[in-house]
């Protein structure tokens, strides 16, 4: 029998051991059940393919994705292992063949889908092989509150029963501690020896901001610092991610989609190219990445919001594997959070599955909205630790401001309330500010007390105000579809003016996209009116002056007044680019304009 270390170092050429593997290793070879937490690329994959090398027999390596398998054979047989796996993926011969050399015991190790695994037919080909060790990977799937729950997992308890005396190891580098106690519970695994070895990924910086114009952001992102490199764009719908992978392909890059509704054979093409070329972006919803071995993915960029911190630390880890510097960057705003509410408030689970849900959900929109180091803020969620704030974060980095926002919050609170409690912050918040737009006339809301007392703020900063107060739990949403916002007990004291309340200041950015070609490319579809109409009023006030346009003002000024659509002039002054002899020669042009466009929509 050879030792651990020497297998480390002559098959996998490595010198030494990093972190538990060494014990976790021991404890396996001895027989022992053991339960592994350890962070995306910290060497999970050597703690059960060593002592499968080591002990009699053949290791079974439960693992939930057909291309994982492929990869990690493949790698494996690079190494002169003996490897081999059962999925839908081979023909009838491959089939048989390599249950063959299971059963004259040829394989070192056989990654089986676990819907394979637990087939009568698989089940009696493992009773008359010897088998060294189970390996459960992605144990987290287990978990019926988990985000990757697969219902086949369920199922694996069974090889505590069908084979008592061959040990198991079940593998995850996300679980909450309920998480861990339901992987614990159903896998049978209670006399286990645990590692937990932190979730700190140093090498990640997180970034995660206010979603204004999530192209015109994801562009800038790409284009500054992710020149040529690879990575992946998570969004929530299928129809969401062709769209953005077929724009990305159109500005240069070579984006590929890839959503469970894509063929089989495009789904595998894809992550094909993903994992084996470079410069490549995946543009996915969360169906893509479970299982990645990808060591270089230099980015992870989310369009839409998680539903839990758990899904957010799965996917984000997915980025530098290889220990080397990654970004990852979220985008979220109000509409993010009242639609997963909404989902929800109308799933068919039970509604101790919803409470549960919900709490995932405020933990993550609390991840979001924190003014302290973010990586704290997620360790803590694991039951782990940073003593100093980490210096590698967007809150570290460039700490956000705070306001006193007590007045405003009472203005926000009481124009649900006598707007009837029935509509969403749209709605509210052109209340707040005095339009006069035939939804507020039809319904007679010019005559509410809270008409137009918001003037002073502006259509963003309203937004970030509600898109808080529905984070912080201090309002609801209306699970009826169309995103009511309702008071609750709660938001009270604030509401009566008892208690003070600070928010983050959203910070408002320079929406020059760099190096762009044509910026009208990146303007989202229900913008393209009102851009194309401030281009016209500047062309035509150019024509009148005999200047070039961009002596009036440059698409970036355009692009800055498309995105916060100023009504007043001193709304309009504070656009960069906006100067007091613009404003007083051309301000009332351009008001007019974006006025126009607002009463429209």
């Amino acid at each position: 029998m050879r030792s651990p270390l020497a297998i480390l170092n002559s098959t996998f050429g490595y010198h030494e051991f990093r972190g538990p593997q060494a014990a976790v290793i021991d404890a396996l070879v001895a027989g022992e059940d053991v339960l592994v937490l350890m962070p995306t690329g910290g060497g999970k994959s050597l703690c059960y393919q060593i002592p499968a090398l080591v002990r009699e027999g053949v290791g079974i390596v439960v693992s939930p994705l057909i291309a994982l398998m492929q990869d990690q054979v493949s790698a494996l047989r690079e190494l002169g292992v003996r490897a081999g796996f059962l999925n839908s993926s081979l023909s009838a011969q491959e089939m048989w063949q390599t249950e063959l050399a299971l059963q004259r015991g040829e394989l070192d190790l056989l990654y089986v889908a676990p819907e394979r695994l637990i087939q009568p037919r698989t089940l009696e080909l493992l009773h008359h092989s010897k088998i060294a060790l189970f390996a459960i990977d992605e144990a987290h799937c287990v978990s019926q509150w988990g985000h990757d729950f697969r219902s086949d997992y369920l199922k694996l308890e069974l090889l505590h029963r069908e084979f008592p005396q061959v040990p198991r190891i079940a593998l995850t580098a996300t679980a909450d501690v309920r998480t861990r106690d339901e992987i614990i519970a159903r896998l049978q695994l209670e006399n286990a020896r645990q590692f937990i070895n932190g979730f700190d990924r140093p090498n990640i910086q997180y970034r995660i901001a206010q979603k204004n114009n999530p192209k015109i952001q994801l562009m800038r992102f790409l284009r500054d610092e992710q020149q040529g490199n690879s990575g992946i764009v998570y969004c929530l719908s299928r129809n969401k991610v062709e769209q953005i992978a077929q724009w990305l392909s159109d500005e240069g890059f070579t984006a590929l989609p890839y959503h469970a509704g894509l063929p089989a054979d495009v789904r595998q093409k894809n992550q094909q190219r993903f994992l084996r070329e470079d410069n490549i972006i995946m543009v996915a919803t969360i169906a893509f990445g479970m299982g990645i071995d990808k060591p270089d993915v230099r980015f992870v960029a989310h369009l839409d919001l998680p539903k839990s911190i758990e899904a957010y630390y799965q996917e984000t880890g997915r980025a530098g594997r290889d220990g080397e510097p990654a970004t990852t960057l979220l985008l979220y705003g109000l509409e993010d959070v009242v639609k997963l509410r909404q989902m929800m408030a109308q799933s068919e689970g039970s509604e101790e599955f919803k409470r549960n849900e919900q709490q995932r959900l405020n933990a993550m929109l609390g991840l979001c909205e924190i003014t302290s180091c973010r990586r704290q803020t997620l360790l803590r969620y694991f039951g782990d630790s940073l003593a100093q704030p980490c210096g590698n974060c967007d809150c570290c980095l460039t700490p956000p401001q705070t306001w006193d926002a007590t007045q405003a919050v009472q203005m926000a609170l009481s124009c649900v309330y006598r707007t009837g409690q029935r509509f969403g912050a749209g709605h509210v918040i052109d209340v707040l500010r005095g339009s006069n737009n035939e939804k507020i006339l039809s319904f007679d809301h010019h005559k509410l007390t809270t008409y137009g007392i918001g003037k002073h703020l502006s259509s963003d900063e309203w937004k970030a105000i509600f898109r808080q107060l529905v984070a912080r739990g201090l309002l609801d949403v209306n699970s009826d579809g169309f995103g009511g916002l309702l008071l609750n007990e709660t938001c009270r004291p604030y509401l009566r003016g008892e208690e003070n309340i600070y928010l983050r200041r959203d910070i408002k950015a320079t929406n020059q996209s760099p190096r762009r070609a044509n910026i009208s490319d990146a303007i989202e579809a229900e913008d393209q009116g009102l851009w194309h109409a401030l281009r016209a009023c500047r062309k035509r006030l150019a024509e009148e002056q005999g200047v070039p346009p961009y002596v009036i003002f440059h698409d970036a000024t355009l692009r800055e007044m498309l995105e916060f659509r100023p009504l007043t002039p001193e709304q309009l002054r504070s656009i960069t680019g906006v100067g007091d002899s613009k404003l007083k020669r051309f301000g009332d042009e351009f008001l007019a304009v974006i006025r126009a466009a607002e009463y429209e929509e």
